[in-house]
């Protein structure tokens, strides 16, 4: 592999590393609550997990209450009992055709429970930039140990690098400090 395709297969894993984290924080409720807090509730439906959103229609008539209205009426017990169980600490209740979820305010404590959430998520994320860093500077050494590259070549490769993995690491640090101003807004 050439230098060039390892920066660029470094830079590719990177970002799904902060798409990957973009998901993450989008399932932490915020001071405004929205339906993607619900995009990691799996409902076990006719015995296969399934995304909650593929079991019904879901929607938000208010910023204070979810509906869903299940495709199967049968399913209901399922849909309530993976909310649940998902950790949100949401109270699912249904009239026998639709799910109605009120949504509280979060208290302080919360709120100062979801930042520390965050705050491991977005280390977690730092954490696996820095191992694929890692893993290029030593393919890149690999290199120049097989003499296809020069140590000029090798250290200005290094330089791009950690200019790339500077990069993604400040795209972290904004998306925890956007998501901290969200959770801690009243």
């Amino acid at each position: 592999m050439s230098d060039q395709a390892l920066l660029d297969s470094m830079a590719h894993k990177m970002d799904g590393a902060i798409d990957h984290l973009k998901k993450e924080l989008a399932g932490l409720r915020g001071g405004r609550p929205s339906l993607s807090l619900l995009d990691h509730v799996i409902v076990s439906y006719y015995g296969t997990p399934t995304p909650l959103k593929q079991v019904g229609n879901l929607s938000m008539p208010d910023n204070r209450l979810f509906v869903i209205q299940p495709w199967d009426p049968s399913s209901i017990p399922d849909i309530e009992k993976a909310i649940q169980t998902s950790g949100l600490g949401l109270t699912p209740a249904n009239d026998g055709k639709v799910i109605r979820i009120p949504i509280a305010p979060l208290s302080e404590e919360r709120r100062k429970e979801f930042v520390k959430i965050c705050r491991k998520y977005v280390e977690d994320t730092k954490i696996h930039i820095r191992g694929i860093r890692r893993e290029t500077n030593d393919a890149l050494k690999r290199l120049k140990k097989d003499a296809a590259m020069t140590e000029d070549d090798l250290r200005r490769r290094e330089a791009d690098v950690q200019k790339v993995t500077d990069g993604r690491i400040h795209k972290a640090d904004e998306l925890l400090k956007k998501k901290e101003e969200e959770i801690l807004e009243i």
